[in-house]
């Protein structure tokens, strides 16, 4: 089995300044081409630190990938320290001199500094992954370990750059290893608890084989579940694992939103662009959340058509054309309401559904008789609409989030049974 580990390294990382995503990334394109991710270290920009983490992961791991610390000003230090690692003399590339300056005289129209030309500069037993996005340039290096060879691939933390590069760096690593079909079947679930999912399947999960794990992903009320295995032989593999993703299925079939890995949003429009439907949403506590969810998907002009963020009172009687008697009697958050708001949505967006929500985020707000994370969600067309009452009891942006996947599912319910 081959397996790797990541490394990624610089203090913003450790101090929660910048996110971590290059190490998620990579690992997904590992994956796909049939490595398996056995660890996942952060580390700063301390010499001792890098180096004690390759010693480290090179007890565990045939591949170590290091994003980080390739740049050209005095923190980034990784390439001086794996030069010293690998016993090696620094030298000019000179591909990676001519990027170099291309990329300032032709592209940025500056003057190339003797600080950018150094980063053509490169430990001599390396070879060299040219930087299609950016000056820095990756290194591949072999060494001898204990179990056989052990490669390290270094990469620039720059997200965009190391993509680039990982387009060349993973058909050189297939050619280096008999790798090895890694196949992940995932379904999405919604209205049912991680729990109670677990006790409903827990004669199927006990009767897989060894060979096929099973994994329970939960997150802002949906949990997703997906079952993995791996061999040589594609075809088998393939057969054995669909037939238990069938099984599976069916016995969740009442709370199954999706038999593929994607969010719910994604399913809601292809549910839509299949009826050549529209939608709309009218937002209030949510603050455009949802519209945000739904746009993040390229397409999604063809079935989303826009949204009325009226968090004030004053947008929701004037744009939104609720009645003023309704706010003053039943409230802003109200299933009078959030009926209103999807009334008038549906006519000024001429969508063929909508979604409305009004509620109470938090931390303040709430009231005796509609306390913190009351919620009122709308979901329906011209013709029918259906509501649900939320009663959220955490912090403003998961309530937030809560919301969102509660009216996205009631939407996809009503779709499902008008479409019928």
């Amino acid at each position: 089995m081959v397996e790797a580990s990541i490394i990624t390294i610089g203090d913003e990382l450790l101090i929660g300044q910048v996110v971590d995503t290059n190490s998620a990334w990579i690992a997904q394109e590992l994956n796909k081409a049939g490595i398996f991710v056995k660890r996942r270290v952060s580390v700063g920009d301390s010499w001792e630190e890098i180096w004690k983490a390759l010693d480290e992961e090179s007890r565990h791991a045939n591949i170590i990938l290091i994003t980080g610390g390739l740049g050209p000003t005095s923190d980034d230090i990784t390439k001086p320290l794996l030069c010293k690692y690998f016993n090696a003399q620094m030298v000019v590339n000179k591909a990676a001199l001519e990027n170099v300056k291309y990329l300032f005289e032709t592209i940025f129209k500056r003057p190339v500094t003797d600080v950018n030309l150094k980063q053509a500069e490169v430990p001599d037993v390396c070879t060299v992954i040219q930087n299609k996005r950016g000056s820095a340039p990756g290194m591949w290096f072999e060494k001898n370990g204990n179990d056989g060879e052990i490669i390290f691939i270094s990469m620039p933390g720059v997200p965009h750059e190391m993509k680039g590069m990982m387009e060349e760096v993973v058909p050189m690593l297939k050619n280096k290893f008999v790798l090895p079909v890694i196949i992940h079947k995932t379904l999405l679930t919604a209205g049912i608890g991680e729990s109670a999912l677990a006790e409903k399947i827990k004669d199927f999960e006990s009767a897989l084989p060894s060979t096929i794990r099973l994994a329970y992903l939960p997150a802002s009320g949906m949990v997703r579940l997906r079952l993995s295995t791996s061999g040589y032989e594609k075809e088998e593999i393939v057969s054995s694992i669909q037939s238990h993703f069938e099984n599976l299925k069916s016995l969740v079939n009442e709370y199954l939103v999706t038999d593929e890995d994607e969010p719910l949003e994604k399913k809601i429009g292809k549910l839509l662009m299949a009826k050549n439907k529209t939608m709309a949403t009218a937002e209030s506590c949510t603050g455009g959340y949802i519209a945000h969810l739904i746009t993040s998907h390229a397409g999604a002009s063809k079935y989303f058509k826009g949204s009325v963020i009226g968090y004030d009172n004053s947008v929701k009687e004037n744009i939104l054309m609720v009645a003023s008697q309704t706010l003053q009697t039943a409230g802003a958050v109200s299933k009078e309401t959030v009926e209103e708001m999807l009334s008038g949505v549906l006519k000024n967006i001429r969508a063929d559904y909508a979604i409305a929500v009004s509620g109470i985020m938090g931390p303040d707000g709430g009231t005796l008789e509609k306390p913190i994370g009351t919620v009122w969600i709308a979901a329906g067309n011209s013709k029918s609409v259906v509501t649900q009452k939320l009663n959220l009891r955490f912090d403003r942006m998961r309530n937030i989030q809560l919301t969102t996947v509660y009216a996205l599912n009631l939407l996809r319910k009503f779709i499902i049974e008008m479409e019928k």
